[in-house]
C-alpha cells in the first residue's frame, strides 16, 4: 500500500446492526470485537487501524452478522471530526495497556508462588500475551517488560538442564523453520544467521501454534521449544551458540541485537535499534509477515556487510 494510500484511509470502520431478538449473536460479534483489538466509537461502531489483516478481521465479522440476518458496512476513514488521531491511538494503547497490567500481574504472582511453576500455567500465561501482542497495533513498552519477566519464570528450568547440545549445519539442510507472526528484530535476524551460516535455501512460516507444522524447527516460540531465549541471551546468540558459529562479524551484530531485543544494554551496541524501528514502522503499515522477514533480512546482510 503507497503512503498516499494510508494517508487517505488511515481507519476501518464496522458498522452494524443485529435483530434486537438476536442477543446471543450480539454477544458472540461483541466477543470477537475484543478478541481482535476493536474500539468502540460509540453509536457509529468499531474502529480498528487500516491494514490488511484487519480488514481480514472485519471482514469475516461482517460475513457472521450477514449469517445472522444483520447489516454490516465496512467504511475507509481518513480521520473522524470529533476524534483526532493522536486521541485514537492513545485508546488503542490504554486498552492494550490494561491487558499488559493484567498479566504482569499474573506473571509476578507465578513467580512470588513458592510452587514449582507449571509449564501449563506459563503456556496459558504466554498464550494471553500472544493474543495482547498481536492487537497491539501501536506497539505498547510493556511488551518488553514481560518478555523479561517470562525469561525469570524459565530461569529455575534452565538451572536444572544439561548444557545446550552443539548442532550440525548439515543436518539442518533443507529444512522449514517457523516462528510466531510479526517478526522482530530478534526472529528477523535470527531468520538471517540460519540463512547465512545454517542453511542458505533455508524457508521459514509463521504461526503461534507451532504444531501446526509438526515437520518445522521452532524458534524463538514461547514455552521454551526449539532454539529460543536462553539464561539472558536472546534467540539470535543462542543459535550462535548450538551452531558453534565464530564469525566476527555475526558475533558483533549478536550483541547488537541483544540490545535491541532485551534492553538492558549489556553491550553498549545500538546497531541494531535502527533495524528495530524500520521493522516496526513497516509492521505499521500492514507488510505481510513474509514481506517483513524478507526486508528484514535484507537489512541484516546490509549491516553485516558494513561491519568492517
Amino acid at each position: 500500500m503507497a503512503k498516499t494510500d494510508i494517508d487517505a484511509a488511515r481507519w476501518l470502520l464496522l458498522a452494524m446492526r443485529l435483530p434486537a431478538t438476536h442477543s446471543s449473536e450480539r454477544v458472540s460479534i461483541w466477543r470477537q470485537l475484543r478478541t481482535c483489538g476493536a474500539l468502540p466509537l460509540g453509536s457509529a461502531g468499531y474502529v480498528l487501524p487500516n491494514s490488511p489483516s484487519n480488514r481480514e478481521r472485519f471482514e469475516w465479522l461482517s460475513l457472521a452478522v450477514r449469517v445472522h440476518k444483520g447489516k454490516a458496512s465496512i467504511a475507509e476513514v481518513r480521520s473522524f471530526d470529533d476524534i483526532s488521531t493522536k486521541d485514537l491511538e492513545k485508546r488503542f494503547r490504554t486498552a492494550r495497556e490494561k491487558e499488559y497490567a493484567a498479566l504482569i500481574r499474573d506473571i509476578k504472582k507465578l513467580i512470588d508462588s513458592k510452587h514449582t511453576i507449571r509449564s501449563e500455567s506459563l503456556r496459558r500465561l504466554r498464550q494471553r500475551f500472544a493474543d495482547i501482542v498481536a492487537v497491539d497495533f501501536f506497539t505498547c513498552p510493556e511488551q518488553k517488560q514481560i518478555e523479561k519477566l517470562f525469561a525469570i519464570t524459565e530461569a529455575p528450568v534452565r538451572t536444572l538442564t544439561t548444557p545446550r547440545m552443539r548442532f550440525s549445519a548439515k543436518d539442518y539442510a533443507g529444512r522449514v523453520w517457523v516462528t510466531r507472526p510479526r517478526p522482530g528484530i530478534d526472529r528477523v535476524g535470527s531468520a538471517w544467521l540460519i540463512r547465512r551460516f545454517i542453511d542458505p535455501k533455508s524457508k521459514f512460516v509463521f504461526s503461534a501454534a507451532p504444531d501446526h507444522y509438526p515437520e518445522a524447527i521452532p524458534f524463538d516460540m514461547y514455552g521454551g521449544i526449539g532454539f529460543g531465549h536462553e539464561a539472558e541471551g536472546c534467540t539470535f546468540e543462542t543459535l550462535l551458540r548450538s551452531f558453534a558459529i565464530k564469525d566476527r562479524r555475526a558475533l558483533r551484530i549478536a550483541q547488537a541485537i541483544h540490545d535491541a531485543d532485551i534492553g538492558d544494554a549489556k553491550y553498549g551496541n545500538p546497531e541494531a535499534l535502527g533495524i528495530e524501528r524500520v521493522l516496526v514502522g513497516w509492521d505499521s503499515q500492514g507488510l505481510s509477515d513474509d514481506e517483513l522477514l524478507a526486508r528484514g533480512i535484507d537489512l541484516m546482510e546490509g549491516l553485516y556487510r558494513s561491519i568492517e
